[in-house]
């Protein structure tokens, strides 16, 4: 399956999620910050590893991996929107575009987060009429991805700490919806979900290590946000840790161990495939020379 056919599915599944929480009956303003949240796409990174899961595990129920990678995307959109208010990131803007506070105000911007939530469980709870037990395994996927003790909200609340633990802060930040999109695929195919884990916590690690990279080097106009924002707020950034070469090479040796770690299944070699193309996205052109 190309790009373009799991874009639209994805796309596809969250027009249909959002429809069932946008109309006439709903208030209109926050109706309108649900799609500002959601829509234009981002990069989708995380319900593509979803799809390329559940395809690489034989996809056999489109609709329970349609639900599963819409639920992951809304669940990330949802992080966004609240990591972007002023009470943790203040950002102005987000994908290129105002935040949803900056566009809406706080108040319908906490709404909106939470609201994007509760219809990613939603989203999930009716694919079961397709396999109830696979619906509840993806619940609890996802659920633990993004709750306590290590999900998410986890990791922005590491960010209150005064002595953060680094590598727990970065697992439950980045790697935890990246491990919960990966196996959130298998399970809505069928498989073990638990064998995947590590692929979807190494693939994190490298997109953080990407994002720290352009966190430095590039400019708001180039990733859609502000910039800088680890120095100024003293989070931990792998190129103050390692230099610019020694961060992208960094990010390389990543992406070879999350290769390394796909589990035997049908679609093995295509998947590995798929996440060197992708993984070569991450980083910046200006940055691209320092990896060799």
């Amino acid at each position: 399956m190309s790009g373009d056919d799991l874009s639209n599915r994805i796309e596809v599944a969250l027009e249909k999620s959002l429809a069932r929480a946008i109309g006439p009956s709903a208030p209109p303003r926050l109706g309108a910050a649900f799609t500002h949240s959601v829509f234009p796409a981002g990069q989708r990174i995380r319900p593509r590893l979803t799809l390329a899961v559940a395809l690489a595990c034989g996809d056999d129920q489109p609709l329970m991996s349609n639900a599963a990678a819409a639920a992951i995307e809304l669940l990330h959109c949802a992080s966004l929107v609240h990591d972007d208010m002023p009470c943790f990131d203040n950002a102005d803007i987000r994908r290129g575009k105002p935040s949803v506070h900056t566009a809406y105000g706080e108040p319908l911007a906490l709404l909106a987060g939470d609201g994007l939530i509760v219809l990613a469980f939603e989203t999930v709870a009716l694919a079961a009429v397709s396999d109830p037990l696979r619906s509840a395994s993806i619940s609890l996927i996802i659920a633990r991805a993004v709750g306590m003790p290590h999900g998410i909200v986890a990791g922005q609340g590491w960010e209150s700490e005064t002595a953060p633990d680094i590598g727990l802060y970065q697992r439950a930040k980045t790697g935890a919806l990246f491990s919960g999109a990966a196996m959130a695929g298998a399970a809505s195919a069928g498989h073990a979900a638990e064998p995947w884990a590590m692929l979807g916590y190494k693939l994190g690690e490298a997109y953080q290590v990407a994002d720290d990279i352009r966190d430095v080097m590039c400019s708001p106009a180039d990733i859609g946000k502000p910039v800088g924002q680890d120095k100024a707020l003293g989070r931990p950034n792998a190129v103050q840790e390692f230099g610019v070469r020694g961060a992208a090479q960094k990010l390389s040796a990543l992406v070879e161990e999350t290769v390394e770690s796909v589990p035997d299944c049908i679609g093995g070699a295509v998947l590995k495939a798929q996440i060197r193309a992708q993984a070569s996205r991450f980083l910046p052109k200006e940055a691209v020379q320092h990896a060799a």
